[in-house]
């Protein structure tokens, strides 16, 4: 079982970076293999809308970070997709890998590689829970229709400064348990 996370936020040792962390750390305690990917660090340009990508079986024609994200993503069982909020949705970071994914959509990625295990993991500084729940449903719904399994969806409030989520003992302990989880799904 491999298990890789992917941190959308552009601030080191924050609430988002926490939370994959500790989903992995669940993962990890439940013998899976795990790694981390800090999208901000990485070299991932836009989707230019080429349409190579469904005449070659899901190949990326942009040459840049991607090219060894999509790699791992077929190696893994599942992924988590961590996010701040940023302006009511997932943050431009995320948006860019996620605009990326569509060179697996409809190019058989499906049916060769199952449908991929997958946890959205957002962390917000807004103190009402149910702020933003419309777009996280809708971004489970997207996912799901492109051919990922959402097995849990995480998200944590009031996280005003970078770290305020590891006071939190029970969102920390469910992000350690929804980590379990995937390791045994």
């Amino acid at each position: 079982m491999k298990v890789i996370g992917f941190v959308a936020s552009p601030r080191k040792g924050g609430n988002t970076e926490a939370l994959v962390e500790e989903v992995l750390k669940g993962a990890f305690d439940a013998g899976a293999e795990t790694k981390m990917f800090n999208l901000n660090k990485m070299d991932i340009y836009p989707c230019k809308a080429c349409q190579y990508c469904k005449d070659n079986e899901g190949e990326c024609a942009i040459d840049d970070d991607m090219q060894s994200i999509y790699k791992e993503i077929k190696e893994a069982d599942a992924f988590i997709l961590g996010s701040p909020v940023y302006m009511w949705q997932m943050s431009a970071q995320a948006k860019l890998f996620t605009d990326r994914l569509y060179a697996f959509y409809m190019t058989g990625f499906e049916e060769k590689y199952s449908k991929k295990d997958m946890v959205l993991i957002f962390s917000q500084n807004n103190p009402d829970e149910n702020m933003y729940s419309k777009y996280f449903n809708y971004t489970k719904n997207m996912f799901n229709f492109l051919g990922y399994n959402v097995t849990d969806v995480l998200t944590s409030t009031e996280n005003d400064v970078p770290g305020a989520v590891k006071n939190k003992e029970n969102v920390m302990n469910k992000a350690i348990e929804i980590g379990r989880k995937l390791a045994d799904l």
